[in-house]
């Protein structure tokens, strides 16, 4: 009894330890975003705020497009969740359910997709999108990432756990595949949409590179880009107004995970035993 309590007070201090090492550097980029730069940069640096200040945020919204810049953010997020979700879970469905020639080869192409780092294809996706006519639009920022093979594969292995005689059922009462696939596995695939909708829109909505890239004016900013483009000073980097922007930017992303947290939680749970 005594050895069983040792283990759970080093299992809590573990997690413990674990918990501060994530939320520390959240809790120093808020409280900062209400410090000045001096007193950033004093050292030695500080936790609390000597005289807290809205002046970052002031400057923020009133020295940027923070609207348009929000609402490019919003619509290449939306749009790229959106399209991953219906893409994804089409192909997931069709890897899972439907018998076709070539099916384990294309699922081998996914697979192997999914092992090559995105900066391998970064230019030869820059050239494409290019040579479409699509730097400095919307659409050359969420076109190429409609689909991701992770969210292929996560909704296969779902779609998988699923039972096969409601697939079967349908088809007996006569419903075609994007019927079943609409009305009957759609509903069941909750937990798995929601985890996909959140990594999807979580990625999207920190992208940096990308945007930075494709995005060569200020009206197709992003919010990424443009704080970090608006934050360097001739002289330095205004620490203050970077933070308070990064705050900004968290915000949306903290609301839909608390949002579709107990879905989130529960997908990644089932696909896990998946």
């Amino acid at each position: 009894m005594l050895g069983s309590r040792k283990g759970t007070w080093w299992l809590y201090g573990v997690l413990t330890v674990a918990l501060v090492a994530v939320v520390a550097p959240f809790a120093w980029m808020v409280l900062g975003s209400f410090k000045s730069d001096a007193e950033l940069r004093s050292a030695p640096p500080t936790w609390w705020p000597e005289a807290a200040s809205l002046d970052n945020y002031a400057q923020l919204f009133s020295r940027l497009d923070f609207g348009g810049y929000f609402a490019n953010s919003i619509v290449v997020a939306v749009v790229v969740t959106a399209g991953n979700l219906l893409f994804c879970s089409a192909l997931g469905y069709a890897l899972a359910m439907l018998d076709f020639r070539g099916k384990r080869a294309l699922f081998v192409v996914v697979m192997t997709t999914l092992m090559i780092p995105g900066v391998v294809t970064f230019v030869p996706l820059f050239v494409l999108v290019a040579n479409a006519g699509l730097v400095n639009t919307l659409p050359g920022l969420f076109l190429p990432f409609l689909v991701s093979p992770f969210g292929v594969f996560l909704m296969r292995q779902f779609i998988l756990g699923l039972p096969r005689d409601l697939v079967d059922a349908g088809r007996v009462d006569g419903a075609g595949e994007l019927r079943i696939f609409a009305r009957i596995i759609l509903p069941l695939c909750g937990p798995a949409l929601a985890t996909l909708g959140i990594l999807t829109f979580l990625g999207s909505w920190n992208n940096f590179l990308w945007p930075l890239v494709v995005a060569q004016t200020e009206d197709t900013y992003t919010l990424p880009v443009a704080l970090a483009l608006y934050s360097t000073g001739q002289n330095s980097t205004q620490y203050g107004l970077l933070l308070a922007g990064a705050t900004v930017v968290v915000l949306p992303v903290l609301v839909v995970f608390m949002v579709f947290q107990r879905r989130f939680i529960e997908g990644i749970a089932t696909t896990g035993i998946k």
